[in-house]
């Protein structure tokens, strides 16, 4: 079972090209912003995750747009996760124009852990991995 977050972003202004359409780098901001929420909504936002001595580092990102959003829109994104990490994470994305069901773009990232004193790849903090697993039980359990 995955564990989701949705955040709703409006289109800035600089986010567009001159056609007022985003540009398609934007996108991974986006995601950013999905994936920080999600993480903030179970209470490990970055910062405490950093307190640990731990980054989190982007190792791989996709995107499949398949609608442009433009200038002023309203999008929701939705930010998930299904595993919990042994040395990495994948978070899946997935954006919504405002009233819509189909997403504009859909795409992941995968982080590795990295020790913030060497750089060298960790495993994720133990708080980290437990918080995680409790809220996707939880999750089960909800839906079950």
């Amino acid at each position: 079972m995955a564990l989701k977050n949705s955040t709703t972003i409006r289109v800035r202004y600089a986010d567009t090209d001159a056609m007022k359409v985003v540009n398609n780098g934007k996108y991974f901001e986006y995601f950013e912003v999905g994936r920080s929420e999600l993480l903030r909504s179970l209470g490990l936002p970055y910062s405490e995750i950093e307190k640990q001595g731990i980054l989190v580092a982007v190792v791989e990102a996709f995107a499949k747009y398949r609608k442009s959003a433009r200038y002023d829109d309203l999008l929701t994104i939705e930010a998930s996760v299904s595993e919990t990490p042994v040395a990495r994470i994948r978070f899946q994305y997935r954006i919504f124009d405002e009233g819509e069901t189909e997403p504009i773009v859909e795409g992941y990232t995968v982080h590795s852990f990295l020790n913030e004193a060497t750089g060298r790849p960790t495993r994720p903090p133990a708080m980290f991995v437990q918080v995680l697993q409790e809220a996707m039980n939880n999750s089960r359990g909800n839906n079950a």
